[in-house]
């Protein structure tokens, strides 16, 4: 079994630095792949673009995926993702700072494991990342092949 991955798509650096940080602090997540655009995540996940040769038998054990992305939207590439016969047992927890019912209900409607509204304070986005890599890291079981 690979170490555990978390593949996090993530275009504000804030954002990005708290989760990396909240992640490490617990020692929860061995290896984080950053994509910062849905395309990126798309090229990450079907190994094209910039990735392209990436091991495709390789996928991260979660994907903590926003909603509001240049290039490609998070439901976008959810959609994509749930498409697709070989990603589509990948846990995918939209982390966003959107509370509208209307993506909730289309996160869920697409595939998504969970969804978690980005807490405002520091601390309280880190606790969130904290429980979100402990569940999902350590708790969670995915299929061998995955």
């Amino acid at each position: 079994m690979t170490e555990p991955t978390v593949l996090l798509v993530e275009d504000d650096p804030n954002d990005e630095l708290l989760t990396i940080r909240a992640l490490r602090k617990e020692n929860i997540a061995n290896h984080i792949v950053v994509v910062r655009d849905g395309q990126e995540a798309l090229d990450y996940l079907f190994a094209t673009g910039a990735y392209a040769g990436r091991n495709l038998a390789v996928l991260p054990h979660v994907m903590l995926l926003d909603l509001k992305l240049p290039k490609v939207n998070g439901l976008e590439v959810l959609a994509r993702v749930r498409g697709d016969d070989r990603l589509s047992t990948l846990p995918v927890v939209i982390l966003t700072s959107s509370a509208m019912d209307r993506d909730i209900v289309e996160g869920y409607r697409l595939g998504a494991n969970g969804y978690v509204q980005k807490p405002v304070g520091a601390d309280e986005f880190r606790d969130a990342v904290q429980r979100l890599g402990l569940y999902w890291l350590l708790v969670n079981k995915v299929p061998a092949s995955s």
